[in-house]
């Protein structure tokens, strides 16, 4: 068949989350109000670790590149539901589909990975402590987020090459906010089967590699944490991994649950509520998560209001 008859609609149509309209305003202002909240919070994080020279070490490097990821993961579906709330025209283009399934996959990959390489940091950090300058130096921390993003890209660009090849003619009612794969995979009139047992096997591997050495870390970190003499000792060390655990299970958590099964098997309120998670929630909570409850963090901000205030 000609690549130009692949599919028989030249746009989607997203219904939303909601197929009530008298829900729509009050759905707008929630989700306005949190996607400003997750902008301005990741960008408070990257801010105050560019000027703030105190905190020029690995963990904060790495803790503001993944704000960096988590500005542009809910930029990539937020603005366009929004918009879709406030007017009448809810289609997207088959190349703006395509556009937005590239980097929702390719900064849910970067994710994955950043918090893998966070993990790395705190069990060097913790079971290596008098080698950590030398382990964790500049040139290695560049290297891994440079070669996360090249990787996230070539395996983004792998799936987009994949599904646009696809013929979707069921349907262009795309059941979600946004040109998500499951809804997606549900229109198509190509027979997908090979494809999702690649989501579920390279795709597995792009994902689950990340979480399966973060549990490894954690593993070295939780029995060295328990070899500390001291009950204050152990906390103060748990203490600078609780953060990282906490969002590491709610972002693979979703992650699996909304991908890594049979998408024939899932419900509409299901997807609704699984992707409202990962791509508004969990970016909004990651600076108050991560940072923002941090003595560091906090000294950072509050020096750079005093400077703004003294301009």
């Amino acid at each position: 068949m000609d690549g130009r008859n692949r599919t028989s609609f030249s746009s989607f149509i997203l219904l939303g989350l909601s197929d009530h309209l008298y829900q729509q305003s009050g759905l707008f202002v929630l989700f306005l109000a949190m996607y400003l909240a997750a902008l301005l919070g990741n960008a408070l994080i990257v801010t105050i670790t560019i000027l703030d020279h105190h905190l020029h070490n690995p963990m904060y490097f790495f803790i503001s590149n993944l704000s960096f990821v988590d500005i542009c993961f809910t930029s990539v579906t937020v603005p366009k539901m929004l918009q879709n709330m406030a007017s009448k025209n809810r289609a997207i283009s088959f190349p703006g589909c395509m556009a937005q399934l590239f980097f929702l996959f390719c900064t849910a990959s970067m994710e994955c990975f950043l918090l893998a390489v966070m993990g790395f940091d705190r069990y060097v950090a913790i079971c290596n402590p008098l080698r950590y300058t030398s382990v964790m130096n500049k040139g290695l921390c560049i290297a891994l987020v440079a070669g996360s993003w090249l990787f996230t890209s070539m395996h983004s660009l792998l799936h987009i090459g994949i599904v646009s090849s696809f013929r979707f003619c069921a349907s262009n009612l795309v059941r979600n906010f946004f040109c998500d794969l499951p809804p997606l995979l549900k229109l198509a009139c190509s027979d997908t089967a090979a494809y999702e047992w690649l989501v579920f096997t390279e795709g597995s591997l792009v994902t689950m590699s990340p979480f399966v050495f973060t549990v490894i870390s954690y593993v070295y970190i939780i029995s060295r944490i328990l070899k500390i003499n001291t009950a204050k000792g152990r906390l103060r060390a748990f203490s600078t991994c609780s953060s990282h655990l906490t969002v590491v299970t709610l972002f693979f958590g979703t992650i699996f649950f909304n991908y890594f099964r049979p998408f024939s098997v899932s419900t509409l309120d299901q997807e609704r509520v699984v992707t409202v998670v990962y791509t508004i929630l969990t970016p909004m909570l990651n600076p108050f998560i991560y940072s923002l409850r941090n003595n560091d963090v906090k000294g950072a901000v509050r020096k750079l209001i005093s400077r703004k205030s003294l301009v």
